[in-house]
């Protein structure tokens, strides 16, 4: 067997301790739409990029953050089971489907209202926000107020 250098062994425990310190060490609580860079929505067939992202954060229980501009399929993470929204946030809420083309998809808009919790998918559905592919905004202070999201702290 070979014996490697005092130097080389040290080296090796700090690698070996390193790894396994980041392995083992909890998720880190950073989640956000910013760091995702995913507020401007999905351009079509893109949807799946936001479930992954909701299913990330949904399997290890992280808090993620709706701090700033979210709009379309953004609003999504509004089912991640540990999500909060930030006061200066603005959710953007309108039909799913391709805007370019035109065509509102009944599938990809259920998706969506599927997301919101009970009061404001009530509230998106009795004002038609989900009809047209016209934005209408809600802020992150109302998304807390009114709907019960819990806040970021």
């Amino acid at each position: 067997m070979h014996r490697l250098p005092g130097f080389m062994r040290a080296l090796g425990v700090l690698v070996a301790f390193s790894i396994a310190s980041f392995a083992s060490a909890p998720a880190s609580a950073d989640g956000s739409v910013s760091a995702v860079h995913m507020g401007m929505g999905a351009r079509p067939g893109e949807m799946g990029n936001f479930d992954a992202v909701v299913n990330q954060y949904n399997a290890s229980g992280e808090r993620f953050r709706i701090d700033s501009h979210c709009q379309s399929a953004c609003t999504i993470f509004l089912s991640i089971r540990n999500v909060c929204v930030t006061p200066g946030a603005t959710l953007l809420f309108h039909a799913g489907g391709d805007r370019r083309a035109g065509r509102i998809s009944a599938y990809s808009t259920q998706h969506m209202l599927a997301a919101y919790n009970p009061a404001l998918r009530q509230y998106v559905t009795e004002n038609h926000f989900m009809d047209t592919f016209e934005f209408h905004a809600i802020s992150g202070r109302d998304i807390v107020r009114r709907f019960g999201y819990p806040a970021c702290r």
